[in-house]
């Protein structure tokens, strides 16, 4: 499987079991921009021109248009994914350099000052894009069926898209981050003139902060999450306009910001 080898194991129990275990593959993947390296996180080696395409937009460095090339380069310590941007992107990127290298389960490491760490997302665009409950719960339904990683390992993250009656589009990650970067990655590369399609963007992971950034730069007006939120995220989200769900399981879920979206009689909650 991609992304993922077979090691030998000992299972105790009742007795003592040799075998194997299919276990995630973590690599350190630099993000370079024009030359100089912007970030280095530990991932999972796929998806990786998605990742390059993610992580520019989701964290304000380029949009798909100033991106010129993307060349993924394996090396003898780890990847170095090679992203080259024009002009206006560069000079962007120079003037608010910073390096991050962090274990996966962070997001803002190497950020270096508090702003950049809080900074505040552009608000929504209105959009008409509603879901009923039911199709809220059908999309999570739906996320088991594209996590063959994690099927494999139980140990991958994923996020995946869904427009109201089908999962576009998921991808996997030992990072939270890093799955969420690597779904926008791909849905800007779809060739819509457009742009993204419109949806709501479906995690298996806990939401803080930088997720609803995340969410926020790709444009998806809903927010959906199997684990709870941070109080913090859930007011970010209320300020730029993006309906939260969180907890949510293919029987409930729990509504907390901008409940318009949801077609039901329940009250705006915020």
């Amino acid at each position: 499987m991609k992304g993922a080898r077979t090691l030998p194991r000992l299972a105790f129990g009742t007795a003592v079991t040799p075998g194997e275990r299919v276990l995630p593959e973590e690599s350190a993947v630099a993000l370079s921009f024009n030359g100089s390296t912007q970030a280095v996180m530990m991932a999972t080696p796929s998806d990786l021109e998605d990742f390059a395409y993610g992580f520019a937009l989701t964290e304000g460095i380029a949009t798909p248009e100033e991106i010129d090339t993307v060349e993924v380069v394996p090396g003898p310590q780890g990847i170095d994914v090679q992203v080259w941007l024009r002009q206006a992107a560069e000079a962007r990127l120079a003037a608010r350099r910073r390096t991050m290298a962090g274990p996966v389960g962070c997001g803002l490491c190497g950020i270096d000052s508090i702003g950049q760490a809080l900074r505040e997302p552009a608000a929504l665009a209105p959009s008409a894009f509603r879901l009923t409950p039911g199709q809220v719960m059908a999309g999570v339904a739906a996320l088991p069926a594209a996590q063959p990683l994690h099927d494999a390992t139980r140990a991958a993250h994923c996020a995946g898209f869904w427009d109201g009656s089908r999962l576009i589009a998921a991808r996997e990650d030992v990072g939270r981050h890093n799955a969420l970067d690597k779904l926008a990655g791909h849905l800007i590369r779809l060739g819509r003139p457009e742009g993204p399609p419109e949806g709501a963007v479906v995690l298996t992971s806990r939401v803080s902060i930088d997720m609803v950034q995340k969410v926020a730069a790709l444009g998806a007006p809903l927010l959906i999450a199997v684990s709870a939120p941070t109080a913090d995220s859930v007011a970010l989200a209320d300020r730029v306009g993006i309906t939260l769900i969180a907890l949510a399981r293919p029987d409930r879920f729990e509504l907390f910001t901008h409940s318009d979206r949801i077609l039901t009689e329940v009250r705006h909650v915020r």
